[in-house]
């Protein structure tokens, strides 16, 4: 979250085509999308993601945005702080994406349109609802199963809502009281910290495909009020920090701004500061800031999107 103005870094490079990967058929899940198929991303927007001035969905038009403008060309044409990082999928034609609205549930293999079953990509951007015991169930399997999780948090005390809960620990808790697995399944905390500012730098991995895709290279990101992961390989050896703060060491277990991994045959991503995928437009009265075209970040959040569609047959 961003409680000052700031001056955005045009992003050079942006491709809009993205790879997609293929994926194997998992039982209990429905078929991986074909090379041919789009990717199925579901942005939720049921855990007050536009509380106070975060406008975290990608229209208002839900759930396709298609409704607001079918052959979107740029952030403008659909309303919303996350347009950006829509419309890029959308140009593409690789991409499907549908919002999960405001008073609905998420559920895994119950049936209806916007089932997780449905989607690749499952994407909670700075929930400040705590999951309830059955969604925290359904959003567990939908990962074990194949599915792509894209987490986004916000430093502590980001409670937007006010009822006593915050990005940190609705995400925590998702991690940590599950119906499915409990015991760290992924590898990595998100820290209970505010850090104010800082301009975290990628690893040197040339192979990444988070960090080197189809959308662009990563090579630095930025906090403006954010926090952090500790990650725990004895508990998931596949658990990977791709972003650290500037005092951390790359590579570490702890300082790590964004980390991946892998639970079952499914894959997870989370980023530490919810003003990263902030592209500065959405609905009048809230006051945005354009973190979307600082540094890397446009080509985090796509390459990181194209990389949790595909299968997870491996990290890399």
């Amino acid at each position: 979250m961003r409680t000052r103005p700031r001056t955005a870094a045009l992003l050079g490079g942006l491709t809009l085509v993205a790879g997609l990967l293929g994926g194997a058929t998992t039982a209990g899940a429905a078929p991986a999308h074909r090379d041919a198929d789009p990717v199925r991303v579901l942005f939720d927007n049921t855990k007050a993601e536009t509380a106070g001035n975060a406008d975290w969905i990608v229209s208002t038009s839900q759930p396709d945005p298609t409704g607001e403008n079918a052959d979107p060309q740029d952030e403008g044409d659909w309303t919303g702080a996350l347009s950006a990082w829509g419309v890029a999928l959308q140009k593409t034609g690789g991409y499907s994406l549908d919002t999960l609205p405001d008073g609905d549930t998420i559920t895994y293999g119950g049936g209806g349109d916007l089932d997780l079953s449905k989607f690749d990509v499952f994407v909670l951007p700075e929930p400040n609802v705590a999951l309830s015991a059955d969604e925290k169930t359904a959003v567990m399997k939908f990962v074990q199963a194949g599915g792509g999780l894209f987490m986004i948090s916000d430093h502590d005390n980001s409670d937007r809502n006010n009822d006593g809960i915050d990005s940190v620990g609705v995400l925590n808790d998702l991690m940590t009281d599950n119906s499915v697995d409990s015991s760290d399944p992924f590898g990595f905390s998100i820290d209970v910290k505010d850090i104010s500012s800082d301009t975290p730098a990628a690893v040197d991995d040339g192979s990444n495909p988070v960090l080197h895709g189809s959308f662009g290279d990563v090579t630095k990101s930025a906090i403006h009020d954010g926090t952090t992961q500790t990650l725990k390989p004895s508990d998931n050896s596949n658990v990977t920090g791709l972003v650290y703060l500037s005092s951390a060491t790359a590579g570490g277990d702890s300082g790590a701004f964004f980390t991946t991994s892998t639970f079952g045959d499914g894959r997870v991503a989370v980023w530490g500061d919810s003003s990263t995928i902030d592209d500065g437009t959405g609905q009048s009265g809230n006051t945005l800031y354009d973190g979307w075209n600082e540094n890397s970040n446009a080509a985090l959040a796509l390459n990181a999107t194209a990389w949790l569609g595909g299968a997870a047959s491996s990290v890399r």
